[in-house]
């Protein structure tokens, strides 16, 4: 007994890893292959951890957490400044919890800079450059809410491509943190995360990749995001605003933005879910280009609840699992 503990301990514990674009099943393949294996899952989603945030995130419903243990979900509070840094600390912790209750860890999302920085970690990055912050809010603030954002990004483009597809336009905090960063060091904050990074160690890692066909993937995300405005949407967008005011940074993300837009009369809720649906669908582009970057990616082609998906990931995960006996 003490030596199989030992043994445990010594080696390399496996790590399951999906990843894809949104409404591509993460949560589908993920709660499978829990049940199936003995996992729990930790989200992968830099949405999904704000509180009171449910409507909008595609968060995994109660009934879904009640099959499986969930971790990194509703953590804070959406006026809670949150990084990537702090979701690595976090998910990394959680991941020695489920690997010492000698259960599988599966870390699923759809957020590319957090599982970079859980799995390959982060550079040490410069110090907050107050009066650069102060610059470029006051340059968004003058463009206004329709071309600030958009001026912002292309500027985040202009020294980080790659940082640029995996931050949205709208989510402001983290492009300003990304050129600061890229200005400060004088080189992309993307060249700068392979320099002494603290790399994830002790585990095996199987990584699988949702990519369904564009035209399936396009008419979930449209279908998602309607939904979440027949579900209530703008409704719980007014009362986040009512509590945490329009600088929350968290409603800035996708589909509370539009929401936002609605309950300020600025635009109706036919336009806004259209908004809405454009925002997503670019945002799975950028999602799959940065995946595609990710290496030694097992890509499975297709939804994840599709049963033949199913089958293919439950036997790429055996035979990483077997790898161990």
């Amino acid at each position: 007994m003490v030596e199989a503990l030992v043994k445990f301990v010594a080696e390399d514990q496996p790590l399951i890893v999906i990843a894809g674009p949104t409404a591509s099943g993460k949560t589908a393949l993920a709660l499978h292959l829990a049940e199936q294996f003995d996992g729990e899952i930790v989200s992968c989603d830099s949405v999904a951890v704000y509180r009171e945030m449910e409507i909008g995130t595609a968060k995994p419903s109660h009934d879904e957490r009640a099959r499986a243990p969930h971790h990194m979900i509703d953590i804070v509070w959406p006026d809670e400044a949150y990084t990537a840094g702090d979701y690595s600390h976090q998910a990394r912790e959680a991941l020695t919890g489920i690997t010492g209750r000698r259960r599988l860890p599966i870390v699923a999302g759809g957020t590319g800079l957090y599982l970079r920085a859980l799995v390959d970690g982060l550079s040490p990055a410069p110090p907050r450059q107050q009066g650069l912050r102060d610059r470029l809010r006051q340059r968004i603030e003058k463009l206004g809410p329709e071309h600030g954002p958009k001026h912002l990004h292309r500027v985040l483009t202009r020294l980080d491509r790659v940082a640029a597809t995996a931050i949205h336009e709208n989510d402001i905090p983290k492009a300003i943190r990304a050129i600061e960063v890229s200005l400060a060091a004088r080189r992309p904050l993307t060249e700068q995360w392979k320099m002494g990074r603290d790399v994830l160690t002790g585990y095996s890692i199987l990584r699988l990749g949702l990519a369904p066909p564009r035209e399936r993937l396009y008419e979930r995300i449209n279908q998602r995001a309607a939904e979440m405005f027949d579900r209530g949407l703008v409704e719980e967008t007014e009362r986040l605003l009512e509590r945490y005011g329009d600088a929350c940074r968290a409603l800035g993300s996708l589909g509370y933005a539009e929401a936002a837009a609605v309950v300020r009369g600025e635009t109706s809720r036919e336009e806004a879910v259209l908004k809405a649906q454009q925002g997503h669908r670019n945002y799975a582009k950028r999602q799959g280009t940065w995946f595609r970057r990710e290496r030694e990616m097992h890509w499975l082609h297709g939804c994840g609840g599709d049963e033949e998906i199913m089958r293919q990931a439950s036997e790429l995960v055996t035979r990483h699992l077997r790898k161990r006996e």
